[in-house]
C-alpha cells in the first residue's frame, strides 16, 4: 500500500510529496501519512483524475479504516473550500464507484454527497 502512495504521490500535477509514518497519537488510529502539495486548482484537477492516482485510490481505499483530510492552503480566497468540494463532488459524480469507496471506509471524514 505504501508502494502506491508513493506512486500516486509522484504524479507532474504534485508539487512535492511526502509519504510515511503517522507521527500522532497512536489512540488516533492512523498508521500511515500522506501529504501532496499541489500547486492551484487546475493542478488539483490534473490531480484527482491522473490515471496513476485514480489507479492508486482504487488499490489504496479499501485497504482504510479511518481517513482524514489535510485542510492546509496558502491560498486565501474565502471560497477556495467550497471550488475544492464542488471539484471533489464532481469526481465523485464521475467515478461512483470511487465514491462508494470512500463511503465504504468505515470513519472517514471525506463527503461523497452534498
Amino acid at each position: 500500500m505504501l508502494a502506491a502512495m508513493r506512486r500516486t504521490a509522484t504524479v507532474e500535477s504534485a508539487s512535492f510529496s511526502t509519504v510515511g509514518q503517522d507521527l500522532g497519537d497512536p489512540a488516533e488510529g492512523y498508521a500511515y501519512a500522506y501529504c501532496v502539495g499541489i500547486e492551484d486548482l487546475a493542478a488539483l484537477e490534473r490531480y484527482m483524475y491522473d490515471p496513476v492516482h485514480l489507479e492508486g485510490d482504487f488499490g489504496i481505499l479499501p485497504h482504510l479504516a479511518r481517513l482524514s483530510a489535510v485542510r492546509l492552503s496558502d491560498d486565501m480566497d474565502p471560497e477556495l473550500g467550497g471550488k475544492i468540494m464542488r471539484m471533489h463532488l464532481k469526481k465523485v459524480a464521475t467515478y461512483p464507484e470511487w465514491g462508494r469507496l470512500l463511503d465504504a471506509i468505515p470513519d472517514a471524514s471525506i463527503p461523497t454527497e452534498a
